[in-house]
């Protein structure tokens, strides 16, 4: 092991837990500046999924609050 890497190892070892992420973005942002493919890749998200089916209620809803407004209650 070359001496800055024993260096770069003892600075990281004084890293605190919660900076520790902040650390690994900015490696992997040089990782990327030098060309190196991400270990990780990400995954897309279908945000369909989270869409739910409309339903009767939810279609009248619109006029429900129409009336409401239109009747001075809300």
């Amino acid at each position: 092991m070359t001496a800055i890497r024993q260096e770069a190892i003892r600075m990281l070892e004084k890293v605190p837990e919660d900076k520790l992420g902040f650390v690994i973005q900015i490696m992997q942002g040089v990782n990327g500046l030098l060309g190196m493919p991400e270990t990780e890749t990400k995954r897309d998200i279908n945000l369909e999924q989270f869409v739910m089916q409309a339903t009767e209620r939810g279609q009248d809803a619109d006029s429900y609050i129409r009336e409401l407004r239109d009747n001075d209650r809300i």
